[in-house]
Formats: structure tokens, C-alpha cells, sequence
């Protein structure tokens, strides 16, 4: 009987050194949640495309800067696009 204690509690301890011994799992918590980051990306797609058309047209196209947001532009550039099709 006593032998059998002695081996329970020798296992008892094994596994209480095996639990203390296992690398705990490390809770990540995020600053910015992942809806948020995909809202800043879609944001930072927009501006980069907005500011491409700017500089494009004013710079590359040598228009006036804030004629790229006119409908007439966009609908000159369609035509041209379509007569090439």
C-alpha cells in the first residue's frame, strides 16, 4: 500500500513538473484590430490614387492639377480609350 502512494505521488510530481515545464501560450493582443487595418490600407490605396491622377495629369499631362477631378477629363480619357478598341 505504501508503495503505491510513493509511485502516485512520484507521478503527481512528474506531471506537475511537466505542466510548469511546457512553455505557456502567449495571448497577443493587437493595438489596431484587423477591420481597422484593412480600412487604413483601402484609405492609403485611395490617396495613392488620387494623388497619382493629380500628378500625372498636372505633371506628366501638363494640365492645371484640379482638372483630373472634372467629368469632362474622365470622359475625354474614356473616349480616347474607346477609339483605340
Amino acid at each position: 500500500m505504501e508503495q503505491q502512494n510513493r509511485v502516485m505521488r512520484q507521478q503527481i510530481e512528474e506531471e506537475i513538473i511537466e505542466v510548469e515545464t511546457k512553455p505557456s501560450r502567449r495571448i497577443r493582443v493587437r493595438l489596431l484590430p484587423i477591420w481597422l487595418r484593412l480600412l487604413i490600407v483601402i484609405g492609403l490605396i485611395f490617396i495613392a490614387a488620387l494623388s497619382g491622377a493629380l500628378l500625372g495629369y498636372s505633371v506628366i499631362g501638363g494640365g492645371h492639377a484640379l482638372d483630373v477631378f472634372q467629368k469632362s477629363t474622365w470622359t475625354h480619357i474614356i473616349d480616347i480609350v474607346n477609339k483605340g478598341a
